[in-house]
Order: C-alpha cells, then sequence, then structure tokens
C-alpha cells in the first residue's frame, strides 16, 4: 500500500457525513458488481459496471490512474489476493473472486471489498470467505473511542485463529486511515498484540481489510506489478469496510443500511 507519513486525520461531524455520501456510492456500487458477477462473465465486463455505477453516481473513481492503475476496481480471483487488474478472463464455475472498489465524493474517499463466490464453490472455499468477513466485523467492533489501533488487529487476528491454524493472515498489505485522500496514516494491520499504538478517538476513519489465505500466508506480485498472488498457489479471501469512529461507537461507512456495530 501507499502510504502517507501525515499525522492521522481527525474530522469534523460534518466530514464524516461527506465519506458517508462516499461510502454508498462504494457500498451500491458494489452491489451491482457482485449481482452480475457469474459464470461466463469477464472481470473486464465488471470493471465496466462499475465505472458506469460510479458514473452514475455522479462519483470520480478512487483508483482508476491511482499511480497508474489501469482500472476502476480490482478484481482478483482464486490465488489473487488483491489488487488484481480486469481484463479478458472469463470466470468459471467454483471460482472465488475478490472485489474491491473506490469512490470519491465532493474530495472525500470511500473503501471497501467483498468476495463474491461464483457457481458451486467448494465447501472449505465458502468457509475461507466467512471466516474472512466475520474477522472484519470482529475489528470494526474494535474501532471505538479510547481503544488503541492494535486493538483492531488483534481482533481480527483472533476471530481468524479462533478457525484453525489453517488460514494465513497476509502481513505485507494492511488496512489504512482514509478521509480526504484514499490511503493515509495510520497503518492498520490484520495482526498484533492489542493495547498499542495510537488511541482511538473520535473522527478518525479507517479502512480495515483482512486478506486470508486458505493455506501459508507468503505472497508476491506478478510481471503485471500489481496483482498479489498466494506464494503456494491457494485461494484467498478479501473482505474490507471503510468505519468511522464516533463518540458513540464504530459507523461503517460503505454498509448499505445504517450499520453502528
Amino acid at each position: 500500500m501507499f502510504r502517507s507519513q501525515d499525522r492521522i486525520e481527525v474530522k469534523t461531524p460534518a466530514q464524516i457525513e461527506a465519506m458517508r455520501a462516499a461510502g454508498l456510492v462504494v457500498a451500491r456500487t458494489l452491489q451491482r458488481v457482485s449481482e452480475m458477477t457469474a459464470v461466463g462473465v469477464t472481470t473486464a465486463q465488471m470493471d465496466d459496471c462499475a465505472a458506469q455505477s460510479i458514473s452514475d453516481e455522479g462519483a470520480t473513481p478512487s483508483f482508476l490512474g491511482y499511480h497508474g492503475f489501469p482500472a476502476h476496481i480490482c478484481v482478483s480471483v482464486n490465488d489473487e489476493v488483491v489488487h488484481g487488474i480486469p481484463g479478458p478472463r472469463v470466470l468459471a464455475d467454483g471460482d472465488v473472486v475478490s472485489i474491491d472498489c473506490g469512490a470519491i465524493v465532493d474530495g472525500w474517499h470511500g473503501d471497501a471489498a467483498v468476495t463474491v463466490l461464483v457457481g458451486d464453490v467448494a465447501p472449505d472455499l465458502v468457509e475461507l470467505s466467512r471466516v474472512t468477513e466475520e474477522s472484519l466485523w470482529a475489528g470494526l467492533r474494535a474501532a471505538r473511542p479510547g481503544h488503541r489501533l492494535s486493538d483492531i488487529g488483534h481482533a481480527v487476528e483472533t476471530s481468524i485463529r479462533a478457525h484453525g491454524s489453517h488460514y494465513g493472515i497476509v502481513e505485507e498489505y494492511v488496512g489504512h486511515g482514509i478521509g480526504s485522500r484514499m490511503h493515509m496514516e495510520p497503518a492498520v494491520p490484520n495482526y498484533g498484540r492489542p493495547g498499542k499504538g495510537p488511541r482511538l478517538v473520535a473522527g478518525m476513519a479507517l479502512a480495515i481489510e483482512p486478506m486470508v489465505v486458505l493455506g501459508g500466508s507468503g505472497v508476491h506480485v506478478l510481471d503485471d506489478e500489481w496483482t498479489v498472488v498466494a506464494s503456494d498457489g491457494s485461494h484467498a479471501s478479501h473482505w474490507e469496510h471503510t468505519v468511522a469512529i464516533t463518540e458513540s461507537g464504530p459507523w461503517v461507512l460503505t454498509a448499505l443500511d445504517d450499520v453502528r456495530p
């Protein structure tokens, strides 16, 4: 991930509301793309759907052109963990597809990802996605005033480890602060000891995004200089939400419903 070394950005309540508008664009776009993700669909068609959705919402894609990224969304299939580039690949029965989307409204960003299961998917891969999503929500619940930053990663890791040691937690790619830019301080790992790092305060916003592999945690980047794959060829799942820390607790800005876990 690309990081700034600036201090953690603290938003006003009005700015958090503006981020909610961007979050809803992301949520609706992910819903539309997820609904058309099926056997025989190309990942380029998925990107076209996202481009149309973001445009129809009057928003700007966060990803297109970001450090040269050539698409509106990331589409990562099977052993691809994150940053997959949409193209001619045709989805097949049993594929595990992670879709990552970002959008900008009035200068404020939202960022989220979902894993979609295509057709008849093996039970262990269904469970992989479920475990990853469950760990995301564990991390979101820990994003509240008075907690430390590492409490989030500890919650994510604890949730995953409760399901066994056969899940690899990707360490090289982590969550991040978000707001007036897509990637900001702080980095938000999906692992670690609790009680460490900056204290969380109302007005912070974070993108929490566990990436879990049904195998080893090692990854490497392909020759396209973007696509990150599991080094052992195992399948991966990626789930993400943007969450605001408010006085009353976490507010998930990229959920379709008004979710405050």
